[in-house]
């Protein structure tokens, strides 16, 4: 990991000049976006700070059993009403869309582990070497000498398991493990949360799992293993998007395969894909990505595009 002293120590030093405090996770917030914010809300309210979560989408209901926090969409809150506005994960999915309606006194941070990041802020803590935006803030949390409580450290193994596939990823490093170690020793549960994120699913979130998979197509020319989810799958299995979530990486561990691919169709006729692959498979899925706008790290990457999935004898078109 980088050395982020001087932008820790100003980052503690921006929290401790600032009264109110916005948090923003990313939009289709995931685990490390989550356990990254109220991570942080949980720590900024223990030393007096006035503090709002906020997102253009609702938590996810698998993440409900863990916190008190909810979310609240920014259109509700006084945007210029901040000292700061801290950014936590995938910082260019949502909070770019806020940052104009923020005063110029606002301090704004970002911390992110994403690569190719192309907005500014004040205050930019990003490595594309760690595994997860929580595996950053709990760097800063014992760089300044902050105590982890049981629900936080809780909230940081959402975010490192969720973005290490549970330990499966390359990205799960000594360093990962190390944390983890000292993250279960002030109570967090990793049974719990996999339970939670993973084995306990909903009759419409399997029956969405099973019609993508008895979609899924393999291209041995190049390894791809495929399916799409039409907005009809998703009201027929009386589902949501959230249901979508592991099916890629669930793919991704098929025999015989490369790299995974899901295309699902989501509101506004946008058409999103979810990349996976592993590092022995040695596909860098970031620059198939790339290609259609997106962006992510080489193993999990994205994209989202206009369009509508059309389903023929031959395979699936977007038109």
């Amino acid at each position: 990991m980088k050395n982020f002293s001087s932008e820790f120590n100003t980052l503690s030093y921006i929290i401790s000049k600032s009264k109110k405090i916005l948090l923003f996770a990313h939009s289709n917030p995931d685990g490390d976006t989550i356990g990254s914010v109220f991570a942080f809300k949980e720590h900024l309210e223990s030393i007096g700070k006035t503090v709002d979560t906020a997102c253009n989408d609702p938590l996810p209901s698998y993440l409900e059993t863990f916190t008190k926090y909810s979310l609240e969409f920014p259109e509700r809150l006084d945007l210029g009403s901040y000292d700061a506005a801290i950014a936590c994960d995938s910082v260019e999915h949502g909070f770019n869309k806020i940052m104009p309606s923020l005063e110029e006194k606002t301090v704004t941070v970002f911390i992110d582990h994403h690569p190719d990041i192309t907005a500014s802020a004040d205050v930019a803590i990003i490595d594309p070497k760690t595994s997860s935006a929580c595996e950053i803030i709990y760097e800063y949390f014992i760089s300044q000498n902050i105590n982890i409580t049981k629900n936080m450290a809780t909230y940081l193994m959402i975010g490192i398991l969720s973005d290490t596939g549970n330990f499966q990823h390359a990205n799960t490093t000594t360093r990962v493990m190390e944390i983890s170690s000292d993250l279960l020793k002030r109570g967090a549960s990793v049974s719990k949360i996999i339970q939670s994120t993973l084995a306990n699913k909903k009759m419409s979130t399997l029956k969405l799992w099973g019609r993508a998979f008895e979609k899924a197509k393999i291209n041995p020319a190049n390894g791809l293993i495929a399916t799409v989810l039409t907005s009809k799958d998703i009201r027929e299995c009386n589902a949501t998007t959230e249901d979508i979530g592991q099916v890629a990486s669930i793919l991704n561990t098929v025999p015989g395969t490369k790299f995974a691919l899901v295309l699902s169709e989501r509101e506004n006729g946008v058409i999103k894909g979810s990349l996976r692959s592993e590092e022995y498979k040695g596909v860098d899925v970031s620059k198939i990505a790339h290609q259609f706008g997106g962006g992510g790290h080489k193993l999990a990457s994205g994209f989202e595009i206009k369009g509508q999935i059309i389903e023929t004898q031959d395979g699936w078109k977007i038109v």
